[in-house]
């Protein structure tokens, strides 16, 4: 199993999303880990904003990895958002975004925070696959194809 299927629950995969910007998109994503893991809101809000001001998150290609580091939390948390129309996202090839893998990890979590994230990127890197997540009819099938994935080279 690959390391972002090992942290991401069917129920936190949401497709046909109404968010018009980031920051709708950031809530939602604060919503979900509030009812799924009882994360605050605001807690997972701030820290993607912490993060996002450093530098956009947005790949490309239509892409995003919104992360942050969340106090108090145990294990990484992973979400897969799409929205139902491409938002504007700041990304190297000013293409709006319409698919966003959101990242938790523990405040403390530095080089598994890494693997994980080098991982996501692998992944979002691959066009075919990067088209059916963005085409998926829901969002079993988002989870299964991420769950399916498996990553090129296995890091010891």
């Amino acid at each position: 199993m690959n390391r972002l299927a090992a942290i991401l629950p069917a129920a936190n995969v949401l497709v046909g999303v109404e968010a018009t910007s980031k920051k709708r998109a950031f809530e939602h994503a604060g919503l979900l880990f509030e009812n799924q893991h009882a994360i605050a809101r605001a807690t997972v809000t701030d820290n993607l904003f912490a993060r996002e001001r450093l530098g956009s998150t947005g790949l490309g290609h239509g892409v995003a990895v919104p992360h942050g580091r969340v106090k108090g939390l145990k294990n990484p948390l992973a979400a897969v958002i799409r929205v139902e129309q491409p938002i504007p996202f700041d990304a190297p090839d000013e293409e709006p975004v319409s698919l966003l893998i959101f990242l938790l990890v523990p405040e403390a979590a530095t080089q598994r925070h890494l693997e994980i994230l080098s991982e996501i990127a692998e992944l979002l890197s691959d066009r075919e696959m990067r088209e059916k997540l963005k085409t998926a009819p829901d969002a079993a099938t988002v989870h299964e194809l991420i769950q399916r994935w498996e990553p090129l080279k296995s890091v010891a």
